[in-house]
């Protein structure tokens, strides 16, 4: 949860300066911010698969290229943790990662201040910390390097003002590469994470 009270912290932040910089005209620049809670699939190469919970937040700066399509970027943290099974026996997962989307997003009035915005496009994410703890041990940093993929997300805002809206995001993502051992005493193989699902409250800033 506390990745989501510091989204909610820079939210306010944020809201404090665009109350200060209204413009009548259309806004070229949007700073997005989502926090949400999920879960995802560790998909092993040789060894059962498990699943993590996801607390995650991004900060993202949309630019207008042409009518309601923008293009984004920006950087993510995710704290994901669960349990699972090795040959070892049972242990308990603790990850951070950091990520860098690239996204295109399409924003769509539906009605009166209501929009929809859709987005997708390719993300690089590497490990800052990585922790298996079993009974009688700790592996740390048994996987390292970045992974990439694909990401979706959809979001429904409310205008609460002119440059500033509010709303919910269901956000989705899944590695195409895989993540080698290193170093690892205890693990031999490669993985990945697939379907990594969260939903949470999105703010959208406009300057």
């Amino acid at each position: 949860m506390k990745t989501i009270y510091q989204i909610l912290s820079i939210c306010f932040v944020l809201l404090s300066i665009s109350v200060q910089a209204q413009n009548p005209t259309q806004d070229k620049f949007h700073f997005l911010a989502y926090g949400g809670l999920g879960y995802g699939i560790v998909v092993n190469d040789g060894a059962s698969n498990y699943n993590l919970n996801s607390n995650q937040g991004e900060i993202l700066v949309n630019f207008m290229i042409t009518g309601g399509l923008k293009i984004a970027t920006g950087v993510g943290y995710n704290q994901l943790s669960g349990s699972g099974f090795y040959a070892e026996g049972n242990f308990y997962h603790d990850r951070e990662v950091i990520k860098i989307p690239l996204l295109l997003s399409y924003e769509m009035q539906t009605y009166e201040k209501l929009k929809l915005i859709v987005g997708i496009g390719a993300f690089g994410q590497t490990i800052i910390k990585d922790e298996y703890q079993f009974l009688n041990s700790t592996q740390t940093d048994a996987f390292q390097g970045w992974t990439f993929g694909i990401q979706f997300g959809a979001s429904m805002v409310y205008e609460l003002q002119d440059n500033f809206s509010l709303g919910l995001q269901l956000n989705g993502q899944s590695d195409l590469s895989q993540l080698e051992t290193s170093n690892s005493q205890f693990f031999n193989g490669s993985q990945r994470i697939d379907k990594l699902t969260s939903i949470g409250p999105v703010f959208l800033f406009g300057f």
